[in-house]
């Protein structure tokens, strides 16, 4: 597989497996007006998984296609970042997790639109704008669980602590991705981190609640190490076609 190949392989899979996180909340959102804005996050990624699958499988040149990219591999063979594949937990768990990633994505995609590569940059063009949205909606229910209540705060707390071990992961960078970046391709996530942490530092001190101090950080994901999680979403996402090899709608 080539080096461009990979790349949008594992961005694909950052948004399909978030996008299907997302998708287990529809039906059950703590309101109906939520349950429908995180059902239309998860299609915005989903779509964005699409997009970056069919360029994956157009570089492959395997025969390979977006399905199969999608429901075909074993956990393995996937590369999305751990962070994107944690169960949901609570609403503030979910909230913390998609504001982490859109507070990296949304800078990632502006960048990504002056990619020398004309079919990454059209897809960033699109997807900037989603997710501009994503990190919007998120920070204002960050905000709103922070400082609310003394359960919502608490459970807020909780999350961040939690989850910020798995930040680490989006702003590595190994020598084939580093090759891109220096063609001009890919951007260098190193580049994102102060955006990324200002953002972060600005909600989070609105929402009274604190950044976690600098320390270790889980990875793997990115070469095919990964959680117990992951097998258990994909014995339910891919069960349909899986059962019924080549099933359409």
């Amino acid at each position: 597989m080539t080096s461009l190949a990979l790349y949008a392989l594992r961005r694909a899979d950052d948004a399909l497996i978030l996008g299907h996180r997302l998708s287990e909340w529809c039906g059950h959102g703590p309101m109906l007006e939520e349950d429908m804005a995180l059902a239309n996050i998860g299609l915005d990624l989903i779509g964005q998984a699409r997009s970056l699958y069919q360029y994956a499988a157009e570089l492959r040149a395997d025969g390979s296609d977006e399905d199969s990219l999608a429901y075909l591999r074993d956990a393995p063979a996937y590369r999305n970042l751990l962070l994107a594949e944690l169960p949901n937990g609570d609403f503030a768990r979910t909230i913390i997790r998609q504001f982490f990633y859109s507070a990296f994505a949304d800078p990632y995609w502006r960048a990504m639109t002056r990619s020398a590569d004309p079919t990454l940059a059209a897809i960033a063009a699109k997807s900037e704008k989603e997710t501009a949205y994503h990190l919007r909606h998120t920070a204002e229910w960050v905000i709103r669980l922070g400082d609310g209540t003394a359960e919502s705060a608490k459970r807020a707390r909780e999350a961040v602590d939690d989850l910020w071990p798995y930040t680490g992961e989006m702003f590595e960078a190994d020598a084939a991705e580093r090759g891109l970046v220096e063609s001009g391709i890919a951007v260098n996530p190193d580049t994102l981190r102060p955006i990324f942490d200002r953002k972060v530092a600005e909600i989070l001190a609105e929402a009274t609640l604190a950044v976690p101090k600098a320390g270790w950080m889980q990875s793997g994901g990115r070469t095919g190490r990964h959680s117990e999680h992951l097998g258990h979403l994909l014995s339910e996402m891919q069960f349909l076609q899986r059962s019924y090899p080549g099933a359409t709608w």
